[in-house]
C-alpha cells in the first residue's frame, strides 16, 4: 500500500519550473529512486507508474519528474537539449537531498536510461542503476528524425513529429549528442547495474544492451524483457519489469533490512512515526496502512490526512454506515449516501489554548451535511436523518470518552 501522491516542483537546469510527482510508501521509507523517462514522454507514462508503485511497496520513495519543456514542466523543449536533461536530474538530485534524502537508486527509461548512466558516476549517494531500453550512443536518437535531420542540418531547426506529436528540434540538440560517451560513463559507473532490454525492441536495437552491459563493470546484471515493446506499453510487461527491479534493488539498498514500525495487535490502531517531514506518521489498522500528517502550511509535508480530518473521516464514516444497516434492515429504496464533515477548530488554536496558558481548548463544533437518494417520503427521510444521530461516533463525541494512557517498555 502507497501513501497518497506528493506533487513537487523545483527549478531545472535552464531557469525553468519542473514538475515531479514523489510517490511514497506507507511505513518508513528505506531509500529513495529516481526515475528520468524517455525521450518525449513523461512522468506519467504507464511504466514508470508501475515501477513506481512496486518501489513504494518495498519501502522505497521514487521521485519521477518531467523533463524541461515536457508533460507539466515549464520552459521551451526545442531549446533543450542531452546535457540539459543530465542538469535537470542532478537538479532532481540536489531537491531529493535538501528535503528528503539523496537517491540511492537511478532508474531511466530509453534515453532517461542513458542520462542516468552519464550522471551516476558523479552522484556519491547512487548504490544502485537501472535501465530499461536504454541506448549505449545517445546519437542514436537522432534517428529518429529521419529525412528532418537534413533540414536540421541545413536550417539550424525542423519540425519533427516523434510518437505522432510535433517538436522544435534545433541544430544545437543534435550537436550536442555527440559530446556524450554513455558507454565510457558506464565503465566509470561506481554502482551495481541492472540492465534490462527487450530483445525484439524496434526502437533500440538490443545491441545497445550489449555494448553497456560490457562497459560496465560487476556488479552487473541482465535480464531479458522478452517481447515487451521499447515503451512497455503491455501492463504486464511493465510489471515484470517493475518486480525485477524492486528485487534486484533490495540487495544494493538494504531495503529488506530497513527499520520497520512495530506491528499492530489484531484489535488495535497502531501509530508510528516515518522520520520523514515533521510529522509524518504511518497508521496499521489489521492489513490496512496509510499516513497521516499535517498540512504543508503548518510544517508537515501533506502526505497524509491530519488527526482531526481523521476525526471528521470517522464521524463520517460511521454516519453513512448506520444509515445503510438502517436502510437495509428496514428494506428501504435507499440508492445512495454521503456525509460530507466540518470541523469548526482549528489544530492550531488547540494547541495554542491548551500549551500557553494552560486553558482547556474551547468545545469542537463538527457540521454533518447528509445527502440521500432514493424513492422515500419525507416521513421515511426524516426517520432517516433521526437514526444518524444513533451513530456510535457521533454518540462518542457527545457524552465523551474515558482516555486510559500507558507507558510501554522500551
Amino acid at each position: 500500500m502507497t501513501a497518497d501522491p506528493i506533487r513537487l516542483s523545483f527549478e531545472g537546469a535552464g531557469g525553468a519550473e519542473l514538475a515531479a510527482r514523489l510517490d511514497l510508501p506507507a511505513g518508513p521509507v528505506k531509500a529513495y529512486a529516481l526515475f528520468a523517462h524517455c525521450f518525449t514522454c513523461s512522468k506519467d507514462i504507464v511504466a514508470a507508474r508501475t515501477i513506481a508503485t512496486a518501489l513504494t511497496t518495498m519501502g522505497i520513495g521514487v521521485m519521477r519528474f518531467d523533463f524541461t519543456g515536457l508533460g507539466g514542466s515549464g520552459g521551451d523543449f526545442g531549446s533543450t537539449n542531452f546535457s540539459m536533461n543530465l542538469g535537470d536530474i542532478k537538479r532532481a538530485v540536489d531537491y531529493l537531498e535538501a528535503h528528503y534524502e539523496a537517491p540511492a537508486l537511478l532508474i531511466g527509461h530509453s534515453l532517461g536510461g542513458a542520462a542516468v548512466l552519464a550522471t551516476a558516476p558523479d552522484l556519491p549517494s547512487v548504490k544502485a542503476v537501472a535501465t530499461i531500453g536504454a541506448p549505449s550512443d545517445v546519437t542514436h536518437v537522432a534517428g529518429n528524425f529521419g529525412d528532418k535531420l537534413d533540414e536540421i542540418n541545413a536550417k539550424g531547426e525542423a519540425q519533427v513529429s516523434l510518437g505522432n506529436r510535433p517538436f522544435r528540434i534545433e541544430k544545437q540538440f543534435v550537436d550536442d549528442l555527440q559530446r556524450h560517451d554513455i558507454k565510457a560513463k558506464a565503465a566509470k559507473l561506481n554502482a551495481a547495474l541492472l540492465v534490462m532490454h527487450a530483445p525484439l525492441d524496434e526502437t533500440v536495437s538490443i545491441d545497445h544492451a550489449s555494448e553497456i552491459f560490457l562497459a560496465a563493470k560487476h556488479p552487473k546484471s541482465f535480464v531479458s524483457l522478452d517481447s515487451a515493446d521499447h515503451l512497455l506499453t503491455n501492463k504486464k510487461d511493465g510489471a515484470y519489469a517493475a518486480d525485477v527491479i524492486a528485487a534486484w534493488a533490495s540487495r544494493y539498498l538494504g531495503a529488506e533490512d530497513g527499520m520497520t514500525a512495530p506491528a499492530a495487535h489484531e484489535d488495535d490502531v497502531l501509530v508510528a512515526e516515518t522520520g520523514q517531514g515533521g510529522y509524518q506518521n504511518v497508521v496499521r489498522t489489521g492489513p490496512h496502512h496509510f499516513l497521516a500528517d499535517e498540512p504543508t502550511e503548518v510544517g508537515g509535508l501533506g502526505s497524509g490526512p491530519s488527526p482531526y480530518d481523521l476525526l471528521c473521516a470517522a464521524l463520517g464514516a460511521c454516519t453513512t454506515m448506520t444509515i445503510r444497516m438502517y436502510a437495509n434492515r428496514k428494506n428501504l429504496p435507499l440508492s445512495h449516501v454521503s456525509c460530507r464533515v466540518t470541523h469548526e477548530k482549528s489544530h492550531n488554536r488547540d494547541m495554542r489554548d491548551a500549551t500557553e496558558d494552560g486553558s482547556p481548548p474551547k468545545a469542537d463544533h463538527f457540521t454533518r451535511t447528509i445527502a440521500i437518494k432514493g424513492d422515500l417520503d419525507e416521513s421515511v427521510r426524516n426517520r432517516v436523518f433521526e437514526i444518524a444521530g444513533r451513530c456510535p461516533v457521533h454518540k462518542t463525541l457527545e457524552t465523551g470518552a474515558i482516555v486510559t494512557t500507558k507507558r510501554e517498555d522500551e
